[in-house]
Formats: C-alpha cells, structure tokens, sequence
C-alpha cells in the first residue's frame, strides 16, 4: 500500500493507527486486540477483522492470537495523527481559549477533517510547541518525536521530589481535580507518605498543603524524579 499523507486513510484507520501508538507510547504492555478495543470501544471481534485488514495494508504486523505491532508505515501514519490531535488541543487552549479538560474530545473530532496544509500552519502559528496541554509531545513534521524520561507517579518512593512531566487525558473529571490541587505540568511536587491502608500518597506543590491522591490518580501522572 503507498500512502503519502495520513489523510489518504479513512477516520477508522486513523483511529486504529493512533490507539495503537498511543497503547504502547508509555508502557511496555504488549498492544493486543483486547487492548486496542477497549481503547476504541468496539467489540474485540470487529477490532480483529480491522487488524487483518490493517496487516494487509503493511501498517501492523499482527499474529491471529499475538501482540500487535506498528510497521515502520503503520508508525509513519499514525504519529501524523499524534501531532494533528495534540497540535489542535493545544490551538483550542491556547488561541481559543477551551480548558484542558475539553479539549480532547474535540480534537477527536477535528483531526480528521484538518488537512496536512492546516496542521502546519496550526504549527507554525504557535511557535512549533514540543507539548501539547496534557504534557505529551507533539511530533514534528519529520515524525520525529522525543519521549521524556518520565515515570508513573505511583512508584514514586515518599520524600523524592519530582516534576510533573505529563497527565493522562483519558478522564476529564480528574483533569479538573488535578487542575484544582497545583498537579499540572511543569509543577514540582514533593511526594510523602499518604493515609495508612488507604492506597494514596500525599504530594505537595510548592508551600501549599498536602492533598491525597489515590491510585487512579497517581497512573495518570508521570514525573520526572529530580531526588
């Protein structure tokens, strides 16, 4: 299969390209169907009927039962569906002036309809930004993409002190939690000890209090350990 732009694919192959990466862009879990159709929300059956299509295409490179890979195409493709999504959530934070707990459902929709010529020049205008709101990084133009060398909150030893790298935007809900307690990134937080038996560590920002925040919050935030 030649493609020569991300907008040559169909919306649903952009989907899958881009849950693909993004499944495996801050862990090392193995990508599977499973995984892929809980990311996307559809029956794993119909996600392995879209894999077979998508090996047949060379984009993943995928065993009947096996994990699922990104072929160097397939990586192409779907990191200029990365950037189109991020570079667009961050326009709509910093020009239009949404929150960055609204931004991702929008972008979900616009990276679709956006051509390759708008994504330029969408980056161009804010100054080729290396993050979007959240955190993540944008890739450039040449797909290249550089990964912070950050860590899960939640294996965070108390007493370390740590800079917050990038937050997951999967729930809006903790967005404005965390947004509400300092926990943004490029904060720095000390990390204690939480409530015994509750799950939770304590993290400071600044001089201000120390506010508890459990395990669904502390995957959601990676850090950069600074000791």
């Amino acid at each position: 299969m030649s493609v020569t732009s991300v907008g040559d694919l169909t919306p649903s192959v952009q989907n899958y390209l881009k849950a693909i990466w993004s499944l495996q862009e801050w862990t090392t879990d193995p990508v599977t169907a499973s995984r892929i159709a809980a990311r996307v929300e559809l029956r794993t059956s119909t996600v392995s009927g879209a894999l077979a299509k998508l090996t047949e295409q060379g984009l993943v490179e995928h065993d009947r039962y096996g994990t699922v890979e990104l072929t160097p195409a397939g990586r192409t493709m779907a990191l200029a569906m990365v950037r189109r999504h991020r570079l667009i959530e961050t326009f709509l934070v910093k020009v239009l002036d949404y929150s960055w707990d609204q931004v991702d459902d929008e972008a979900e929709h616009l990276e679709h309809a956006v051509s390759d010529f708008m994504v330029d020049r969408i980056d161009e205008v804010l100054g080729r930004p290396t993050r979007d709101p959240h955190g993540d990084p944008i890739p450039d133009a040449a797909g290249v993409i550089t990964m912070p060398d950050a860590v899960r909150l939640t294996g965070v030893d108390a007493g370390s002190a740590v800079r917050v790298e990038r937050i997951s935007d999967r729930d809006p809900g903790l967005l404005q939690h965390l947004e509400f307690a300092g926990v943004l990134p490029g904060a720095q937080l000390m990390v204690g000890e939480g409530e015994p038996y509750s799950g939770a560590i304590e993290v400071r920002v600044g001089d201000g209090d120390g506010v508890n925040l459990g395990t669904s919050a502390t995957d959601a935030v990676f850090v950069t350990i600074l000791g």
